[in-house]
């Protein structure tokens, strides 16, 4: 047995393993903040290869492509490729109807300030946890308060959009996050206040239908009565344009010329023309 070789192994085995530890690969869409023990250095490592002190320095790792934060129901999440899941957010509007929030969030690390985030607030799961879900789920809670049920179920969703957006911006900004965008996929009513407001529109169209039917019905006994009238008059003018000399003027064109053969005086006298 070849006890120098086992005596080497072990110097060997320690230095790959402190090469490797001192080797940092940062992938295109990362970078990672240095620490010593713990605390950050201040040092931010860019995509590319780098070396650390083995043993004593090790990395934050942050995302600097775009990332999701999704809040979703159990089973969806299952088939979510989001890079955050989280459950929706529940809330009532102005006039009391609990509604349940489904939204998504697209969101980045500024690079620019890693090292900060990194002092401050910690990890990137730190980051999302603290940040993202916090401040987003406070918005959602809160901006769809100043809505009735009926605008939110009928409309008004790029409103709430657009809104909580503008209230994360700055927030995000502050806390080293670029927020690209905030998207609200559903907004779920009770299942009592979605029948109700069903049997509404349904009743609402029956109402329509029956009022388009009445001024139908007013339409055509208006048109009857207007041609009834338009023929009455139409009768009367006629009456009042006919003359005797019209009459005559008729009968003239009528006539065929040819004479009566018989004329009659009284009873008893009977004169037959000739021919």
């Amino acid at each position: 047995m070849n006890y120098k070789f086992i005596g080497i192994f072990p110097l060997v085995l320690i230095l790959l393993i402190s090469f490797f530890s001192a080797f940092k690969t940062v992938s295109a869409g990362q970078v990672k903040v240095v620490t010593r023990f713990g605390e950050v250095t201040g040092r931010v490592l860019n995509p590319g290869a780098h070396f650390i002190t083995p043993f004593v320095e090790g990395t934050y790792t942050y995302n600097t492509k775009k990332l999701t934060y999704e809040t979703s129901s159990q089973i969806k999440q299952d088939t979510s490729n989001a890079d955050y899941l989280d459950f929706p957010v529940d809330t009532n509007t102005s006039d009391g109807q609990q509604v349940d929030i489904f939204y998504t969030i697209r969101f980045s690390v500024d690079p620019t300030k890693a090292n900060w985030v990194a002092q401050n607030i910690g990890q990137e799961e730190s980051l999302v946890e603290k940040i993202v879900k916090t401040e987003s789920r406070v918005v959602m809670r809160n901006v769809p308060r100043e809505y009735q049920a009926a605008d939110l179920y009928t409309g008004n969703v790029l409103d709430v959009q657009n809104k909580s957006f503008d209230t994360l911006v700055g927030v995000f900004a502050e806390n080293g996050i670029i927020l690209d965008s905030v998207g609200i996929r559903e907004i779920k009513f009770s299942e009592e206040y979605v029948t109700a407001i069903e049997a509404k529109q349904i009743e609402a169209v029956r109402v329509e239908t029956e009022k388009n039917r009445a001024e139908a019905a007013k339409f055509e006994k208006e048109r009857k009565i207007t041609q009834a009238e338009a023929q009455a008059e139409e009768q009367r003018l006629q009456r009042e344009t006919i003359s005797s000399e019209l009459l005559e003027k008729m009968w003239i064109e009528k006539w065929s010329g040819e004479l009566p053969r018989y004329m009659t005086g009284d009873a008893s006298t009977l004169i037959q023309l000739p021919n």
